[in-house]
């Protein structure tokens, strides 16, 4: 054999070599796996949580709401009868929580800390991965975008570096003094499934720890499970969403309720409980013509303008009743103006047919009277200038709203059947389209004096909100 044939078998036999060695060294940690843990990701970034702490995993579509809880704890949930407290993990952790769709679902950690039980919202959940516990490096505050006391450690794995989060420092309530320290503020979101993008408000987070604040969530939820599930109910039902919107009205009208019902069941077992419940809700005339009592009180609310054009955006226009009411009265009150309503609803049907809305002859010859034409079949219609004052359009507030800036925004209980998570991006689109004179007219039982940024006035029995 000459020497180029003797090379080539010594290189073959240690590369076989090499490879068996390698193949060994795999084997060996393999069998020598002593550590097993659950990997997430937050924000793009892989994240770890010791399998011995996961009761579970979950896809959830929404959690209740717990008012009066640190802007973390994002509700509570039923798991199989027992009420845990929800922690949203991007919140707690100052992470920007990404859009998603109202119907999309949550991934949902489910965690054991000592006796108590918690669910933890992450952005994904991929997989079991086994390490030798001996792998795991010191925590370093390079790695990760939380504060480094929350890290157990660092461990690398198939080349992907995790960052191993300490569960019982997350939420044990027997910290020390240093972690009891208050922590940078969080995203303040509404409870929700998720929040778009981007979109937060500072609020710094009390010293008290997540266990802490989640439990007296819990605790809460176990003396007012009745409550809960009315909101609850409200939801499935009659797509209700209870929130700062309307929360003062519903805890009212919950009471009256428990009255109501003498001893029986208060839950809402069926469309016609949640409609009897909702009943009181509803502004008058949001659905039909307004007698003039409603109009004259309207009337009022409307502020003086000398612009040459008033601009308002109806949303959720139904069929056209309140619209055309609107249209009218906004002629009354400023004769001189050119009045232009965006009015939108997302019921392709309604918004189709409302430009042909007749009037009934009752209503045609009360105050509507001056606006309203008598056709040849004896229809009543309402003229050529209200009609052109109106351009009805197909849309989904929750999307995004191209309008000129308004004068008016004229929204009654149409917020409330918004998701949580579409309200409050929605108020902030009314706060940029208004004008610096405008006002916002919400439902009579729907409420904007919990929002920063917006005045309450009250006129006779109704109430309208301005820009501060």
């Amino acid at each position: 054999m000459d020497a180029s044939n003797e090379l080539a078998v010594k290189n073959q036999t240690d590369t076989e070599l090499l490879d068996k060695d390698d193949e060994n060294s795999e084997k060996e940690k393999i069998s020598a796996v002593d550590f097993k843990m659950i990997t997430f990701s937050l924000a793009g970034k892989d994240y770890a949580i010791d399998i011995m702490k996961i009761k579970e995993i979950a896809k959830v579509g929404h959690f209740t709401y717990v008012p009066n809880v640190l802007p973390f704890v994002v509700g509570v949930y039923n798991l199989r009868g027992d009420i845990i407290p929800i922690i949203d993990f991007r919140l707690f952790f100052n992470i920007d929580v990404p859009a998603k769709k109202i119907d999309e679902l949550e991934n949902l950690l489910i965690v054991t800390v000592g006796e108590q039980t918690f669910g933890a919202v992450v952005d994904e959940i991929h997989s079991v991965v086994g390490i030798q516990k001996d792998t795991i490096q010191p925590p370093h505050p390079l790695f990760g975008d939380i504060s480094i006391r929350y890290i157990y450690g660092v461990v690398e794995s198939g080349r992907q570096l995790y960052i191993l989060l300490d569960i019982d420092r997350i939420f044990s309530g027997k910290i020390d003094a240093e972690i009891a320290k208050p922590i940078k503020p969080v995203v303040l979101q509404q409870p929700s499934a998720a929040a778009p993008a981007g979109r937060s408000a500072a609020n710094a987070v009390p010293s008290s720890s997540p266990a802490n604040a989640a439990s007296a969530a819990a605790s809460s939820e176990a003396s007012d499970k009745d409550y809960n599930f009315i909101v609850h109910d409200l939801q499935a039902i009659e797509e209700f969403y209870v929130s700062h919107i309307n929360e003062s009205w519903v805890k009212r009208r919950f009471a009256e309720w428990v009255k109501l019902c003498a001893g029986k069941t208060t839950q809402l077992q069926n469309k016609e409980k949640a409609d009897e419940f909702l009943g009181p809700f509803w502004s008058k005339g949001s659905s039909s013509w307004w007698p003039r009592a409603l109009a004259d009180n309207i009337y009022k609310l409307l502020p003086d303008n000398v612009a040459k054009q008033i601009i308002v955006w109806n949303i959720g226009c139904g069929k056209g009743h309140e619209t055309y009411s609107l249209a009218c009265l906004l002629k009354k009150r400023y004769p001189e103006a050119k009045i232009r309503i965006y009015a939108h609803d997302k019921d392709l049907l309604n918004v189709s047919n409302a430009p042909l809305l007749s009037i009934e002859a009752s209503f045609a010859n009360d105050w509507y009277a001056p606006y309203v034409t008598h056709k040849a079949n004896g229809e009543y219609t309402f003229t050529q200038e209200i009609k052109d004052s109106i351009m009805f359009e197909y849309h989904d507030c929750s999307n995004t709203n191209v309008l000129p800036m308004v004068d008016i925004i004229f929204a009654r209980d149409v917020v409330s059947l918004l998701p949580q998570n579409v309200q409050d991006p929605l108020i902030d689109d009314f706060a940029e389209k208004l004008k610096g004179n405008g006002i916002v007219v919400l439902g009579e039982n729907e409420s904007l004096s919990a929002r920063h940024g917006w005045e309450e006035k009250m006129i006779d029995s109704l109430f309208i909100y301005s820009k501060q």
